[in-house]
């Protein structure tokens, strides 16, 4: 049995409801697959201020407030006694003042039923075995949990499969990432005592004595995520069950245990090793990758989200123009757009580990108008090219870490 579609698109996470959101509303006839059965339990729970515009783009922003998830309106970083605070509605770029932190299997789930009732296909528990190409076309071969394998034949298949990386795997897609490997031990508790107002919902980036750093993600059900991003060789100075292992790496971070020293683990705590990932190419004849089956960078600025439903939605665009019959330049209209974010987003990551950000963050002399730029790209505006730590990240970061360190030495 073969299906003919206009759009098959792999995975119903954010990046998947979103283009088939936009899609939809062309016109076309879609097929969502999506391996997993929703709701399901993914990290990745801090959303970033320009989130809200892609949202809004594709029409699914409704759908999340109606969830009434906690507003994030900053982000806030310790280093023992050192702060450093961020607020959305001090940034450089016009943008949005606040997000959300969102339980991912509530927040998918939202935007998928939300796709799912205006007409959209989605099948769960399908996953993808194979993939061919002809002149016009990809002929897809699905497996549905009947087993009984189906050929979809698909003017374009748009690859939204997260860490699944379904067409990274099938067509040798994939190459090394420059990042050295880091694990994230992670869980969600209960006990969290939050500051009041505003800075509760604020996610917490604290950077621990013995070096790894910490998150704190509060949601509106009362729970919060917490998690240690690490070197394997720092977990295994840590010996022990996964439980007691976070517990006491957790609270050997006085920010951390002033804060969590009263939790409950509300589910085991679970481990992602190596979740740093690089790709070749973007994209080929009939066929896009979108989302974390591009290239995942590391969980500090939270900018998986931001960056799935970026490329998501700037693919979708793309995909019509081409089904639409204009001329389509893949790499200018589509790859270049979407590394523009994924490598001014990785230059702050590797600022951040090599101490350059924190030098900048924990100055005792901030310059406001720099730190209000800095502010717009942790919001996510990672496009705006008038914002000179957009435009030059690799250059301007370590420039004004420099400048930093002379002002602070003339102080004292």
């Amino acid at each position: 049995m073969q299906t003919d579609v206009d759009v098959l698109i792999i995975g119903a996470g954010p990046a998947g409801s979103s283009a088939a959101a936009l899609l939809h509303k062309q016109g076309f006839k879609l097929l969502v697959v999506e391996k997993q059965i929703f709701p399901r339990f993914v990290i990745g729970e801090s959303l970033l201020p320009h989130c809200m515009d892609l949202l809004k783009e594709a029409d699914l922003l409704d759908a999340v407030e109606a969830q009434n998830f906690i507003h994030k309106c900053g982000a806030v970083f310790l280093r023992g006694s050192e702060t450093c605070n961020f607020d959305f509605s001090d940034q450089f770029t016009a943008g949005w003042k606040y997000t959300f932190q969102v339980p991912r299997a509530d927040f998918d789930k939202t935007l998928a039923d939300a796709v799912a009732a205006r007409g959209v296909e989605i099948l769960y528990g399908t996953g993808v075995t194979a993939i061919s190409f002809n002149k016009d076309s990809a002929v897809v071969t699905i497996e549905p949990p009947d087993k009984i394998a189906r050929k979809i034949s698909a003017r374009f298949v748009l690859d939204c499969s997260g860490y699944g990386r379904v067409l990274p795997r099938l067509l040798d897609l994939e190459r090394p990432t420059s990042f050295p490997t880091r694990e994230a031990l992670f869980t969600h508790v209960t006990g969290d005592q939050r500051p009041a107002g505003r800075e509760g919902g604020k996610i917490w980036a604290c950077i621990h004595p013995a070096g790894p750093w910490v998150w704190i993600i509060p949601f509106s059900n009362g729970k919060t995520s917490t998690g240690v991003v690490a070197t394997p060789e720092f977990f295994a100075r840590h010996p022990g069950e996964p439980d007691a292992q976070l517990r006491e790496i957790l609270l050997a971070d006085p920010n951390v245990a002033a804060r969590l020293g009263q939790m409950q683990f509300a589910m085991p705590a679970q481990r992602i090793s190596g979740y740093a990932c690089a790709i070749k190419r973007l994209y080929g004849p009939h066929f896009a990758l979108a989302g974390n089956a591009t290239e995942f960078l590391d969980p500090i600025f939270s900018s998986g989200v931001t960056l799935a439903l970026a490329s998501a939605n700037r693919a979708a665009q793309t995909i019509a123009r081409q089904l639409h019959g204009d001329t389509v330049d893949w790499q200018a209209d589509y790859a270049d757009h979407v590394m523009q974010g994924i490598n001014t987003f990785r230059a702050y990551v590797s600022a951040w580990y090599d101490g350059t950000l924190q030098d900048i963050f924990f100055a005792a002399q901030s310059n406001p108008d720099v730190m209000r730029q800095i502010c717009s790209v942790l919001a996510g505006y990672v496009w705006d090219k008038a914002n000179p730590y957009v435009a030059q990240p690799e250059r301007a970061l370590p420039l004004l870490a420099q400048i930093v360190k002379m002002k602070n030495k003339t102080v004292v």
